[in-house]
């Protein structure tokens, strides 16, 4: 039977397949509900090992799973490297035809589908910076029921030493709605304070061996948090050749536009993951990656400026994470030996 390709447009509710041949002859087109049985009835008419491509969105792990295990050799369509023209139509079929056409013509745009283990990795770190997101909200609508009384903190950081006797205080003495709603907004922080410890102690119980993680850690700013969200974000840093595509990836690289003899570089993409681009800002704002980076950033800051300063610096720890994820040591932090 000959090699069928597939695409698939997956939804919540309802999912189309197309079908058709190494000619592009339509074999079947059907429209079924996005369950794990339909869709291992539906496959069965693609015959063995087809080449099958979904689209990166709401909740494809399951379908791509299962698709392997059905024996598909599974492709995910990049969410920005696929363009889809200016369509007069367009409709589930047309988009499952799109997929299955561009991936038979050799088109398509793939993006990588993590194991089962990365993405439960990539799920809590994720999920943690959820949990720092809402614990800041609240912290920031206690200050808010304090500014609509007219009180002002009587520390910069309200959270430790004298910041929750002033709470307190307040719990008793505000108007019964506010202290209402200060004491629920407290609540909520030693819930989402346990939450994060939770999460952090499954993540480095998880990574204390990889020799990868252990690796990282040793840069200056990387700790156990920013150093999970490297090793989650990342994956299988072997699916980059170099360094220098992983800061692509990231979208900690310029944007390049080239025409004839014209070449124009922007600002960076800010494209691929958000959470490894924000956990390199975040490793080299303090400590600023160590004495070599930190000599790096002064330097750039002087004739480019501090925001300059700091992507590119950021790119360059980026560069100690690949090879320290690669090769499970950095060998720029070893001490040299005696002669």
């Amino acid at each position: 039977m000959e090699r069928q390709y597939v695409g698939i447009d997956l939804h919540r509710r309802t999912s189309t397949i197309y079908r058709m041949n190494a000619d592009g002859e339509v074999l079947g087109c059907v429209r079924i509900p996005s369950q794990p049985l339909e869709l291992a009835e539906a496959m069965a008419e693609a015959g063995d090992h087809p080449e099958v491509v979904l689209e990166s969105t709401y909740g494809w792990y399951w379908a791509a799973d299962l698709l392997k295990e059905l024996g598909a050799n599974v492709h995910l369509a990049h969410p920005l490297g696929n363009s889809w023209g200016n369509r007069r139509v367009k409709n589930d079929e047309v988009d499952a035809k799109d997929l299955a056409a561009m991936l038979r013509l050799g088109r398509l745009a793939e993006g990588w589908i993590a194991p089962p283990e990365v993405r439960e990795l990539r799920e809590l770190v994720r999920y943690r910076f959820r949990l720092i997101s809402m614990r800041s909200s609240v912290k920031s609508q206690i200050h808010g029921v304090m500014a609509k009384n007219g009180i002002l903190p009587v520390v910069k950081e309200m959270w430790h030493t004298s910041g929750p006797a002033q709470l307190d205080e307040l719990c008793e003495t505000l108007p019964e709605a506010y202290a209402l709603r200060l004491q629920s907004l407290r609540d909520l922080l030693e819930v989402f304070d346990a939450e994060v410890v939770t999460v952090d102690d499954y993540l480095h119980r998880q990574l204390r061996d990889d020799p990868g993680y252990r690796a990282i850690l040793k840069l200056e700013g990387v700790g156990k948090v920013i150093g999970a969200i490297f090793v989650a974000e990342i994956g299988d840093v072997h699916r980059f050749s170099n360094p220098k595509k992983l800061c692509s990836w990231a979208g900690l690289t310029p944007k390049h536009r080239e025409s004839d003899a014209k070449v124009w570089r922007g600002s960076i993409t800010r494209q691929g993951s958000p959470l490894v681009r924000w956990a390199a800002i975040e490793a080299i704002s303090k400590y600023r990656g160590g004495d070599k980076l930190r000599a790096d950033y002064h330097r750039i800051a002087e004739h480019a400026g501090k925001y300059k300063a700091r992507v590119a610096v950021a790119r360059k720890l980026l560069t100690l994470v690949y090879y320290g994820l690669r090769d499970g040591e950095i060998r720029s932090l070893q001490a040299p030996e005696a002669a």
